[in-house]
């Protein structure tokens, strides 16, 4: 194909105005670039499309007869135009987050994004922390929502929300009494604790980095509600974000314990690749979740 979009449209604007002048404002051109754009095109082919004469410029028998050729085929490209335009503004997403964020925060979200966007299919992907990171850097989500800071130099993240992890165990547990927890009852319990590559794992181990050797990891879950299922059943103690604990302690199902000195705060993220198109559904996603979760 010899000709671009571009000199289609110069050339039906000036035989509709008759004057390339008129066509080049019409086009915020300058007079000549629409000139060059329309010689360029009859050059390609070996054909003259206007009878010039002097400033005078018309439609001869030839551009008489593609003139409606290319009418036809300008509206095409401009509907696929429009619905290319279209799709973008419906606000299609599709998001990464990692399982205490996807379970727990994306859903409280949703409403107010398909507000904006009603016709949007939102598609949610949860998965631990790094599974998250690929999927981003793989381009199969639009934006990612992890529990840690990772480094990767083809990766952007942007700090979203401050979390908090709480230790806890059940109603009926010898510890749930005591409350506050000292380093002699941190190595005596038995841990029940999300896998070694998950955010929480990550907060948790950093927290007790000094400990970590003495300490008894009975069994490790990929999911939270396996952790609190089996810590409501006397197995041990656990170690989850608040967001998922606040309903189990105001059931009374399951009670918070306290660390004496150990940090347990930690920072979620979005998690976007660096090299990247820009797109107004994800930057209205941030800014709703960054809006929301103050």
């Amino acid at each position: 194909m010899k000709y671009t979009i571009r000199q289609l449209e110069i050339f039906l604007s000036v035989a509709k105005f008759q004057s390339v002048s008129k066509a080049a404002e019409q086009l915020c051109l300058s007079q000549s670039a629409a000139s060059a754009g329309l010689q360029s095109l009859e050059k390609a082919y070996g054909v003259t499309l206007f009878d010039r004469q002097g400033n005078k410029i018309k439609l001869n028998p030839i551009g008489h007869t593609l003139r409606k050729e290319a009418e036809t085929l300008f509206a095409h490209c401009q509907q696929f135009d429009d619905a290319l335009t279209l799709h973008s503004d419906i606000g299609h997403l599709r998001v990464g987050a990692s399982f205490t964020i996807g379970n727990h925060l994306v859903v409280r979200y949703l409403a107010d994004y398909l507000n904006k966007y009603p016709e949007a299919d939102v598609q949610l992907e949860t998965a631990n922390t790094p599974e998250v990171v690929a999927k981003v850097l793989n381009y199969e989500v639009d934006v990612g929502m992890i529990e840690r800071e990772v480094q990767h130099r083809e990766l952007e993240l942007i700090p979203w929300k401050e979390d908090e992890l709480v230790v806890f165990c059940s109603a009926t547990h010898p510890l749930a009494k005591k409350g506050l927890l000292n380093d002699a009852d941190i190595k005596a319990a038995r841990w029940i604790l999300r896998e070694p590559d998950s955010g929480a794992r990550h907060t948790f181990d950093r927290a007790l980095a000094g400990l970590l050797p003495e300490i008894e990891i009975y069994r490790e879950f990929k999911h939270n509600e396996a952790i609190k299922s089996a810590v409501e059943s006397g197995l041990g103690i656990g170690c989850l974000s608040k967001v998922v604990l606040q309903n189990d302690f105001r059931n009374g199902d399951l009670v918070p314990l306290k660390l004496a000195n150990r940090d347990m705060t930690r920072m979620f993220y979005f998690a976007l690749p660096k090299q990247r198109h820009n797109k107004k559904a994800v930057e209205f996603w941030i800014s709703l979740c960054s809006k929301l979760g103050e």
